[in-house]
């Protein structure tokens, strides 16, 4: 099945991008848990417009009633800045489960607030870059098309500031990510493929930390959740 735009008309006027984006998640999850050897089990994990809890910036305002007869105040930070966090998360998390569950996998479906402003960028690029510098395979899918930004390059270019890497040059893509070890020095291979709406979505490989490959039939899951949603192919 051929990619469709969800965030521009006439798709967008008939149906919810963050809904089809759930159900792809819950669609990819779901054939992972079919093909996944024992100790390993998949979820979707959906959460979209994060937010800190403003409380635990002041816990003074309403002391916990464990701490009430504690003598002991924190002093005054040193230094106070703002950050950005990851304010949607729409990913599928691979766990294996053999000494309790342990990420070894994961990937992430961009949402347009993840690419919507330069820290909001850098907060998923860093969150991606986290999980490859743990040993964790990744698979980053891309469709959002009423955003500019490459989050891959963004990724590689935070992985090896001094790199000669070019550009994707792709506003649309999906990307792989190994880490592996090789003659004592940890090296990431990478996968990618430019999309285009009206093309036939990819399959890439999903490298679970230990070694096992997984197979992600993006074309396959894509048309099950078309399908599902009921949306003309």
């Amino acid at each position: 099945m051929a990619l469709q735009d969800h965030f521009h008309p006439p798709l967008s006027l008939r149906r919810h991008w963050h809904a089809f984006h759930t159900a792809w998640a819950t669609f990819l999850a779901s054939d992972l848990n079919r093909r996944l050897p024992e100790g390993y089990f998949a979820e979707p994990n959906v959460q979209f417009g994060v937010e800190i809890d403003v409380a635990a910036f002041d816990e003074r305002r309403n002391p916990s009633p464990i701490d009430l007869s504690a003598a002991w105040t924190p002093p005054a930070p040193m230094l106070t800045m703002p950050i950005a966090i990851v304010s949607d998360v729409v990913e599928v998390a691979v766990y294996s489960s053999d000494a309790g569950p342990t990420l070894a996998g994961a990937i992430e479906l961009v949402s347009p607030a993840n690419k919507d402003r330069a820290e909001q960028c850098e907060a998923f690029a860093a969150k991606c870059a986290a999980y490859v510098q743990q040993g964790i395979g990744l698979v980053i899918v891309d469709v959002v098309t009423n955003r500019r930004a490459n989050l891959h390059d963004l990724l590689v270019s935070r992985l090896n500031p001094a790199g000669s890497s070019a550009p994707t040059d792709a506003d649309l893509y999906a990307a792989a990510y190994r880490p592996v070890e090789r003659d004592d020095d940890t090296t990431l291979d990478i996968w990618i493929e430019s999309l285009a709406v009206g093309s036939t979505l990819p399959t890439l490989p999903l490298w679970l930390r230990g070694g096992l490959c997984m197979l992600i039939d993006l074309a396959a899951t894509y048309e099950q959740t078309c399908r599902e949603q009921r949306m003309s192919c």
